[in-house]
């Protein structure tokens, strides 16, 4: 394997980053580095904590432009989007420093006489973060600033599509004078990240990305005893109901469908219609589509950008072709877009119709600018498909009815129930995801739970 990681950028095809890999010299510093400091570290406030995390996101913030920039040259989002990941990154980071004194607080049991009891959070030790290139900042921030908060230090591995990315927040941590071994990120091989999964430093490992990258988490960790935090795939479905605002419907659904060019773990990849609003939810959805640009991401016109690399728009146009092949319909005719070419990160939109779950594309996770459109009879008919899947991150439903909302979302095996919106994390609840979308939870007070361990205290204070 090469000693170099190189990063190819979607939107040319150069070689955008270029980085040698972490040696074994510079790992081990690392992880005695981060045993070190932590030792420290838990010592302090949750206070003392939030004063550097929160220096930290001021300096983060105020990079906001040069990130965003180099988002779009590393993966591909359009430059007009790319500044809202920073902005989402402030939201998560900010109310997570928020709720840790009340999520780490010390909880206490029903008074007994002569006993003082409690239970504390207390630390994990070393945190070893893996997060992904879709979304670079918002998935890492998820575990990086709790497991800050809750006492830890974390060692982060980027992916190779945006090391620039690690590097960015070291910088935010450093300028905020957190101390030094902290927080350290490493350029690793596939073959050093299993080995830092395996080493003896590390408490507590957090992954972001396929359900082949989860299982590798969970093969390499077994028998070690620590736990593991698996977010992964996702093939989100929407149901449309007859009650529906379909206006609204049809823009918040092809936002959700195609935004970062379908790249999102709970971007919506399968809409379910009630067959009276059927015909004019397709007709709506196609027109929307059509007025996307696809283009160089770097031009603010552009509001579809290229897929992160040329074998992932192969496998997207592999499933396309696949479902044509078998019946289904497209509606959007790729000569619309100039910018789409085989062989290549540009790739047309797709909105396809009669389509059904014998086909990948309504089945396997496509991450990437298609979704596949059915019609259904019955709310029964919805929740049935809606369950027919091997994923279960996040569900939503368009209806004027909270009622039948909340019985269908009861019904509908997901992680997150979403009523007329979708594609959000709100940082206030649990992030989730059953079955093949993994397990273990970040965001939200419920989060700190996974970063920390209970311990019990027993003291009798009377003889």
């Amino acid at each position: 394997m090469s000693a170099t990681l190189k990063t190819i950028s979607p939107v040319d095809g150069s070689v955008y980053v270029e980085r040698p890999f972490s040696n074994g010299s510079e790992i081990a510093d690392a992880l005695a580095g981060a045993v070190a400091a932590q030792a420290e570290w838990r010592e302090t406030s949750v206070a003392e904590r939030a004063s550097f995390c929160t220096k930290a996101v001021d300096a983060f913030v105020a990079r906001k432009d040069e990130i965003a920039r180099e988002i779009s040259w590393q993966m591909g989002r359009p430059i007009r989007f790319a500044p809202f990941e920073v902005g989402g990154f402030e939201e998560r980071a900010r109310h997570m420093i928020a709720i840790a004194p009340e999520a780490l607080g010390d909880l206490h049991v029903p008074p007994k006489e002569g006993f003082t009891r409690f239970i504390r959070h207390v630390p994990l030790g070393v945190v070893f973060v893996i997060a992904p290139w879709n979304y670079p900042y918002l998935t890492a921030v998820n575990s990086i600033i709790p497991a800050l908060m809750a006492g830890n230090a974390v060692i982060l591995k980027h992916s190779a599509q945006t090391p620039l990315c690690a590097e960015r927040l070291a910088e935010a941590f450093t300028d905020a004078g957190l101390p030094k071994g902290l927080f350290r990120f490493l350029h690793l091989s596939h073959q050093d990240t299993e080995k830092m999964i395996q080493a003896p430093e590390v408490d507590f490992v957090a992954f972001t990305g396929s359900v082949p990258g989860g299982q590798m988490v969970e093969r390499t960790a077994a028998g070690r005893f620590i736990g593991t935090g698996l977010e992964l795939g996702g093939k989100d479905p929407a149901y449309v109901r007859a009650d529906a605002d379909l206006d609204h419907a049809i823009e918040n659904l092809v936002d959700g469908a195609f935004f970062n060019s379908g790249q999102s773990c709970c971007g919506i990849e399968r809409i379910y219609v009630h067959e009276d609003v059927y015909d004019r939810f397709v007709e709506g959805a196609a027109n929307l589509v059509r007025r996307y640009t696809l283009g160089n991401p770097l031009d603010p016109e552009t509001t579809l950008g290229p897929m992160v690399r040329t074998g992932a728009a192969e496998y997207v146009r592999g499933q396309i072709r696949d479902a044509l092949a078998a019946g289904a319909r497209a509606l959007i005719d790729p000569s619309l877009f100039p910018e789409a070419r085989d062989e290549s990160p540009y790739l047309a939109p797709q909105v396809m119709i009669d389509v059904d779950h014998s086909m990948e594309v309504m089945a396997e996770e496509s991450f990437g600018p298609v979704v596949g459109i059915m019609k259904v009879t019955s709310d029964d008919e919805a929740i049935t498909l809606m369950n027919d899947s091997p994923y279960g991150l996040t569900a939503a439903v368009w209806t004027a009815d909270e009622d039948a909302a909340l019985n269908i979302g009861t019904r509908v095996n997901t992680g997150t129930w979403f009523m007329n919106r979708c594609d959000y994390l709100d940082p206030a609840l649990a992030w989730t995801g059953v079955k093949n979308s993994g397990r273990g939870c970040t965001l939200s007070t419920l989060g700190y739970e996974h970063l920390s361990r209970p311990k019990s205290f027993h003291l009798r204070t009377t003889i």
